[in-house]
């Protein structure tokens, strides 16, 4: 049997997401049918949107899905209908990385989060028209009120009401992201630096990990001043507005060198100050998709640096994310500042309203 839900269909690289009637497969075997609460929108949305991945249209995008369970397939074990979930990446369970414990490191990641459809070529997802969709983007493709998934991307997170699990949502991908890379990779330790790049999404999740970590100083640049001000009400003790002064000679002044970098913007220009404010034996975590700029060749690290291209901040989202729901109700994680709702309907203002830099972390309720 199939299932009839709406979707925001994205019908040609670059344009609109518009709301219309689809049509969902029935779960697998080891499938859940999800009814979409609330999915924030990334920046990862936007750049498959404008055709970065290569993913055929139309298409269904969103991978920040939260909502409950309505349905599973037979050989479902980790939830069952009525069970209010999380959704996060997809990733194979069998792989030797993935049996270690780094899903983010999957041997078949791609081809189960940028794909088009299901692993075996089958699709999930169709228009009304009865054309083929893409409706398998991270493994769910959220910007809907249905999403399919399987049940290796379900996290549950108990008996909560929405508006709660509406904020849990942006757990998925983001904020999983920024917290991760600097907890499970760079690992600063107490009163070491660390720089953040960007204060979006990903950028202001750094800098809360990293107070939380115990890292001083903690400087994060960005050019919007609202964003430095959060940032420094998030445990940022450097503001630099790179529009109006020079980042690198700001944080060139730090004694030492930071021990540790996060950039998520993707500008070549700000990963090459990020490479020369490192110290010796320094960290830079890269976690950006794309800037679509001119290319400038990178600063060489150091001896002893180490420049990476981070992953999901190589989290197991079955133990970050509830890991990081408890930061947040002990007070010590506050992520939901960076949050700003709008009802589904409003999906192109709140894209827009993101590009602009007038909310960090848009989130669609359904």
């Amino acid at each position: 049997m199939t299932f009839q839900t709406r979707a925001a269909v994205v019908h040609h690289p670059g344009g609109p997401f518009v709301f219309e009637r689809v049509v969902l497969d029935a779960p697998r075997p080891d499938e859940v049918l999800v009814r979409i609460v609330a999915c924030g929108i990334c920046h990862t949305d936007l750049a498959a949107r404008d055709g970065l991945f290569g993913m055929k249209f139309p298409a269904v995008f969103g991978h920040e899905g939260a909502g409950i369970v309505e349905a599973t397939g037979t050989a479902v074990s980790r939830v069952r209908p009525g069970d209010r979930v999380v959704i996060s990446f997809s990733s194979c369970g069998r792989c030797s990385n993935c049996r270690k414990g780094h899903p983010a490191h999957c041997a078949f990641f791609d081809e189960l989060n940028f794909g088009d459809e299901r692993m075996d070529g089958t699709p999930t997802l169709w228009t009304a028209s009865g054309e083929p969709a893409g409706g398998r983007f991270f493994g769910q493709s959220s910007l809907a009120f249905h999403a399919l998934a399987h049940e290796r991307s379900l996290i549950p997170v108990g008996e909560i009401d929405d508006n709660e699990l509406a904020l849990y949502a942006t757990l998925g991908c983001g904020i999983q992201a920024g917290a991760g890379t600097v907890w499970n990779e760079l690992r600063p330790r107490a009163n070491e630096a660390v720089a953040v790049f960007g204060a979006g999404t990903v950028g202001l999740a750094a800098v809360m990990a990293a107070r939380m970590a115990g890292a001083a100083p903690i400087a994060a640049v960005d050019i919007v001043p609202s964003r430095l001000e959060l940032a420094e009400e998030l445990g940022a003790t450097i503001v630099v507005n790179a529009a109006k002064e020079d980042a690198g000679e700001r944080l060139g002044e730090i004694a030492g060198g930071f021990a540790c970098a996060v950039e998520t913007t993707g500008r070549s220009r700000s990963i090459d100050t990020a490479v020369k404010i490192l110290g010796p034996g320094g960290s830079l975590s890269l976690l950006a998709v794309s800037a679509g700029e001119e290319h400038i060749s990178p600063q060489s690290p150091g001896p002893g640096q180490r420049v990476f291209n981070s992953v999901a901040g190589d989290s197991d989202p079955q133990v970050f994310i509830p890991f990081l729901i408890r930061c947040r109700r002990e007070g010590n994680f506050p992520f939901h500042r960076l949050i700003r709702e709008y009802p589904a309907s409003e999906i192109n203002t709140a894209v827009q309203d993101s590009l602009d830099g007038i909310t960090i972390k848009p989130l669609l309720r359904f």
